[in-house]
């Protein structure tokens, strides 16, 4: 066999066992693990009440939904408690609002069962147990939000505001755009209804941020390990939906990657502790100010950044779990054994 051909045979040979790894290093077999999870849809139950007989159908829908229940009602809805005389008129009033209605019949069209989103949901809490035997998986709650939040945690239980999924083109974004901007309301789609669920769980309820984030490479590198989290968890799903990005976006940081970490470097900020010097490269927002041409740049570029890092760490390092990771809060370690240098 011609030498050149040897060496090309060997070349892909490297190349396939680089690329198994990888893979094997994120996809893992969770068909054995027993869970089919549903999302219990209150924005139905709570739709269907009947005016007339609201003091005897709500006591029974609250005992089903509880804590959701009181913390929707009280909280989100601000209508009291059931002792307050005006409890049930209060309720009333919402259930026969104009706006109400509207929004109901909306939700009711566009989301008349949610099982693809079952489906997502299913597979990535089959990898939180793979990984987590024993972690606590919530129930799944549904309901309309009126347009106040998306995906709200309390006691065992993570709320999904469909209201805030009804697709970039819904009637009713536009009229929100002062509180609501486009480059918010344009990710309110069905496809990010698992991503934003598990982002959630993941920042919420499994590694909620520590107090001792002080500088701007302990935050990137934070919260890199989270999107990290959610590669290991939805192996399948596209990095522009785990980070919300447009694809867009996703294709600008990958094109200015090594500009954007030299940047950073230049302006001397992974160890800059003022928040408000870092915060524009941290936070949602339509582009990051004074990066990239014509608005073009993606936001929250330290978190990109951060995220990069940590895939490297976890590419050079093989020997460290996801568990390994995710306790460890040496940020200059996780950085310095990277070896991340972009090019």
């Amino acid at each position: 066999m011609p030498l050149l051909r040897t060496f090309q045979i060997y070349l892909f040979f490297l190349f396939a066992l680089a690329f198994t790894a990888c893979n094997r290093k994120k996809e893992v077999d969770v068909s054995d693990i027993q869970l089919s999870l549903k999302v219990e849809r209150f924005d139905q139950e709570f739709g269907k009440l009947n005016l007339q007989n609201l003091k005897s159908e709500v006591p029974l829908l609250q005992k089903k939904y509880k804590p959701f229940f009181n913390d929707y009602v009280e909280g989100m809805l601000d209508i009291g408690v059931a002792l307050d005389t005006s409890y049930y008129n209060n309720l009333r009033t919402v259930i026969q609002s104009q706006d109400y209605i509207a929004l109901k019949e909306e939700v009711t069209a566009k989301y008349p069962e949610l099982k693809a989103s079952e489906a997502e949901l299913t597979d990535a809490f089959k990898h939180v147990k793979y990984y987590y035997p024993q972690q606590k998986i919530p129930r799944l709650i549904s309901f309309i939000s009126g347009f106040a939040v998306q995906t709200p945690i309390g006691e065992n239980y993570i709320g999904i505001g469909l209201d805030m999924f009804l697709g970039p083109d819904s009637k009713f974004y536009p009229a929100l755009r002062e509180s609501i901007p486009l480059y918010i309301s344009r990710k309110f789609t069905i496809q990010n209804i698992a991503p934003r669920v598990i982002e959630t769980y993941i920042r919420e309820e499994m590694f909620p941020e520590p107090d001792n984030l002080n500088t701007f490479l302990d935050r990137i590198i934070h919260n890199g390990k989270m999107l990290y989290m959610m590669d290991a968890l939805m192996p399948n799903l596209p990095d522009s939906l785990k980070i919300n990005y447009t694809a867009a976006q996703m294709q600008w940081c990958q094109e200015y990657e090594t500009q954007i970490w030299g940047y950073f470097l230049e302006e001397n900020l992974l160890y800059e502790t003022d928040y408000m010097k870092i915060q524009k490269y941290l936070t949602e927002a339509p582009f990051t100010p004074g990066i990239g041409e014509k608005n073009e740049s993606a936001p929250k570029l330290g978190i990109y950044i951060g995220w990069q890092i940590v895939k490297k760490y976890m590419e050079k390092n093989e020997d460290i779990s996801l568990q390994d990771l995710m306790k460890n809060t040496n940020y200059q370690e996780i950085l310095t054994r990277s070896k991340y240098k972009p090019k």
